[in-house]
């Protein structure tokens, strides 16, 4: 099977990222014999994470590009030889050279789907020795990028259609590979942007970012710029000393706010204006560098209003400290009176962006009526998911020479539903989502208008509902290792995802105490589970 090679694609996992025992289990299923029976995998969640009650499905992308790429070269073989048995036979390994996914099957929620637990994520389906060798890959390309999505959508959530968010967290992230997942995902769930270099190069997130405090410490003020002159945005001669205006303005600036012209830092505002001249299209104004009241928000006005003259805008303005919420109000304020002062309605609504350590507890409070907060980075918050740091996803085997298995074990919680399965989800006539339903794969798909007989999960007795709409849930995307159909673009997932929470009930969707979504099996799976729990399953 030809291996893709474009860059996306390298970002994927690859087959040697896995556990010891996945390799032990082939070297078992070869020895009885069984290396190619067919087999069927679900991967799936048990609980909704951040106690909430819902999930965004994520990774799929990543799954199709690694299936599509699996291969065990010579040097992963020779290392698996050296740690299983000595006197394995030869042929094992020669068997697992020529291993590829031209044998698999998936199936999957889209990205961006709601995705509640026990319905599958994935459905993989192939000889049981490859299958096997696909699960921590697997779940390490799901769990994550799930759990990262779904974090993302909760903030997104809470500060409302309007506020940008700006995925800060590379820095903080559980290594390189974790922040290029948290980047992407995090955009996929609702953000809109990224500080995230590589994540723009591989993935196509839309990357912003400006300037950090070292940048407007390291000017002292002695600092002459080599070349200060600047052209108008029309690019019209002649050209302006930038610093020289700026000098001029500062003084109409501190006059006007009531400070000395000596009070703003004099190496801030050489920043400043070093950076307005490398972008003058694009000026941001750190403010919290020394004194945002004294130096920041004067250093800034007087930059601004000089490439206003010029025809230029700026950005906005940045707060990374202190109360940011009361300093935004404060800031705007000033924004108001200095515009009415000077001429320049435009600096009314220069946008001002937030930082620091902001949680879900914080961005509430930014998020509010009222707030003249406009974009906000998080950083620790999304990418690490401290509320709830791993999403538990597990792969468990369904189905093995077309007999149903499962799981029984003392935890009831952790026993599996048996068989392969489609899903679907049953709608009202009002477009609101009902419950989804889990079935065999060999049972008519429910209708609608038709009264169905449910066995919500944990429940004594059957209910009944009649959706107005069916969805099927699980699509096929590759098959006997071909695309079936093209994958939606990383833009058109996340767009999918902002639809599928809008589908979401208030109650649903409420992130603290919420109602959980009801997921049903069929009365003949149910009868199924019920057969082989009470003769201890195959």
């Amino acid at each position: 099977m030809a291996a893709e090679r474009d860059a996306e694609g390298r970002a994927a996992a690859r087959p040697m990222l896995t556990d010891l025992y996945q390799a032990t289990m082939a070297l078992g299923y070869w020895r009885a014999g069984r290396a190619r029976d067919p087999a069927e995998f679900e991967l799936f969640f048990r609980r909704c994470p951040f106690g909430g009650a819902f999930a965004l499905a994520a990774g799929l992308r990543d799954c199709v590009r690694f299936l599509r790429t699996f291969r065990l070269h010579d040097e992963d073989v020779q290392f698996l030889a050296s740690v299983l048995p000595a006197d394995t036979d030869p042929e094992f390994f020669q068997h697992l050279r020529v291993l590829d996914c031209s044998t698999v099957t998936l199936r999957a929620l889209p990205e961006g789907s709601l995705a509640f637990p026990g319905v599958p994520l994935l459905q993989v389906s192939g000889p049981l020795l490859l299958v096997q060798l696909l699960e921590t890959p697997l779940l390490c390309l799901v769990s994550y990028a799930s759990l990262v999505a779904t974090n993302a959508a909760r903030l997104r959530l809470i500060a409302g259609p309007d506020k940008r968010l700006m995925e800060l967290g590379l820095r903080r992230a559980q290594g390189p590979d974790g922040g290029l997942t948290a980047s992407t995902y995090s955009y996929l769930g609702g953000f809109d942007s990224s500080s995230n270099v590589l994540a723009g190069q591989l993935r196509g997130v839309p990357v912003a970012g400006t300037l950090a405090h070292s940048f407007i410490t390291s000017f002292s003020g002695n600092e002459v710029p080599p070349d200060p002159m600047l052209a108008t945005a029309a690019g019209e001669s002649p050209r302006v000393d930038l610093a020289a205006s700026v000098k001029l303005w500062l003084e109409r600036v501190c006059a006007y706010l009531g400070l000395g012209v000596q009070e703003p830092h004099p190496g801030e505002r050489a920043a400043f204006v070093a950076y307005a001249l490398a972008f003058p299209q694009a000026f941001q104004g750190l403010l919290d560098s020394y004194s945002v009241r004294r130096s920041g928000l004067p250093n800034f006005l007087a930059v601004a209003l000089a490439l206003g003259e010029l025809g230029y805008r700026p950005v906005g303005v940045r707060l990374d400290s202190g109360d940011l919420l009361q300093q935004a109000q404060e800031i705007r304020g000033v924004f108001r009176t200095v515009a009415a002062q000077f001429q320049v309605p435009w600096l009314e609504s220069v946008p001002i962006a937030v930082s620091n350590n902001i949680d879900e507890e914080e961005l509430a409070r930014l998020a509010q009526e009222g707030s003249e907060v406009n974009v906000i980075g998080i950083g620790t918050s999304v990418v690490t998911c401290p509320q709830q740091p791993s999403l538990g996803c597990v792969y468990k085997l369904v189905s093995v020479g077309g007999q149903p298995r499962m799981k029984l074990t003392e935890d009831p919680d952790k026993q599996t539903l048996p068989g392969s399965k489609a899903a679907f989800r049953l709608l009202a006539s009002d477009g609101s989502l009902l419950l989804d339903l889990l079935q065999l794969a060999e049972e008519p798909p429910p209708q609608a208008g038709q009264e169905l007989r449910v066995w919500l999960q944990g429940a004594q007795e059957p209910s009944t509902v009649r959706p107005a709409q069916v969805e099927p849930l699980l699509r096929l995307w590759l098959q006997q290792g071909q695309l079936c159909e093209p994958l939606p673009s990383l833009t058109e997932s996340r767009a999918f995802a902002q639809w599928s929470l809008s589908r979401l009930s208030p109650a649903h969707r409420q992130l603290k105490s919420p109602v959980l979504y009801q997921v049903a099996l069929s009365e003949k799976l149910q009868g199924l589970v019920d057969s082989l729990s009470s003769r201890g399953a195959p």
